[in-house]
């Protein structure tokens, strides 16, 4: 059973200007989940909406009206139902992540789910890190050539799905022989990174004199291919390479990231290329991948 680390009786709001000094952000609670889903990429959008949906049926009263109880009761059935641990985890995240945004806007007095503890799952990225002859088969075998550009570059840049789906010309720019773009990342932060040769010239192969507002990646209708429609290209190129795992666009991000450490890059070189905000986050690759042990420094014998 999950249990609060604070008691109840603890629970007191985060220091903010008495709530007749703040503008009232949110008409209702629907208005206030509408708020905190904008902006945020596709995929993420669907399972947030989901996850909120499922909590406020749960719970079935006002947010402003709910307990810590009602949060912890909400994790307990999570808990009892054939769901994998990291799927607990995101839902009670977003759970977290509302009443902590309704807070901060003014709407709840009280950020009731702070001290709600999230579960700890199993680390499920070693499962999840293609091999480097994996990934270049899935490249090697993709004859489309706005299909092959959309590997390399998941692969060359680290991007998120959302990332790649919303390039346009624009975002594009010519460094040397080699290339730079530059996108609007998640938490609305903007990052630039250099493409290599090999991959800009694939890319500035597609661009047919069209518009900087021209999408790089463009569906049949010419607008930008969706983020459903990337991940059935990417999954595609996996079963076309014979890869039995349910490879997804975030497999390649996470292919950059082991392969480069693999290969010596820098991690704050790494950090620096998919914007983690903490090193920590970028070093769990070195973790799910290790190269070497201490174990190998004990006298059990062999080499």
């Amino acid at each position: 059973m999950l249990h609060s680390s604070e008691s109840k009786t603890e629970l007191v709001a985060t220091e903010q200007p008495p709530s007749s000094l703040r503008p009232q952000q949110a008409d209702n609670d629907a208005h206030l989940v509408e708020l905190w889903l904008h902006g945020r990429g596709e995929n993420t959008l669907e399972a947030y909406e989901r996850d909120a949906a499922q909590f406020l049926d749960h719970v079935a009263k006002p947010l402003h009206s709910i307990t810590l109880s009602d949060l912890q009761g909400f994790a307990d059935n999570l808990s009892a139902q054939d769901l994998k641990p990291s799927s607990i985890y995101r839902k009670l995240s977003a759970v977290k992540s509302l009443f902590a945004f309704g807070h901060r806007l003014g709407y709840l007095l009280f950020d009731t789910a702070r001290p709600l503890v999230l579960p700890s799952f199993p680390n499920e990225l070693a499962e999840r890190i293609l091999e480097e002859t994996e990934v270049l088969r899935m490249i090697a075998l993709e004859n489309n050539p706005r299909n092959k550009a959309i590997l390399l570059t998941f692969y060359a840049g680290g991007f998120r799905v959302s990332e790649v789906a919303a390039l346009k010309w624009k975002h594009l720019q010519s460094r040397d022989e080699a290339g730079q773009i530059t996108v609007f990342a998640k938490g609305g932060k903007t990052n630039s990174v250099l493409i290599p040769a090999t991959v800009w010239s694939q890319l500035v192969a597609l661009h047919a004199d069209e518009s900087g507002e021209s999408p790089v990646f463009r569906s049949r209708k010419k607008g930008h291919l969706s983020e459903c429609q990337i991940w059935r290209i990417v999954r595609k190129a996996a079963e076309r390479a014979g890869i039995e795992k349910a490879v997804s666009c975030h497999w390649l991000r996470h292919a950059h990231a082991s392969h480069s450490l693999d290969r010596g890059a820098p991690i704050h070189l790494v950090q620096q290329t998919l914007n983690h905000s903490s090193v920590a986050t970028t070093s769990k690759y070195l973790h799910a991948r290790p190269n070497d042990s201490s174990g190998n420094y004990l006298p059990l014998g062999g080499s």
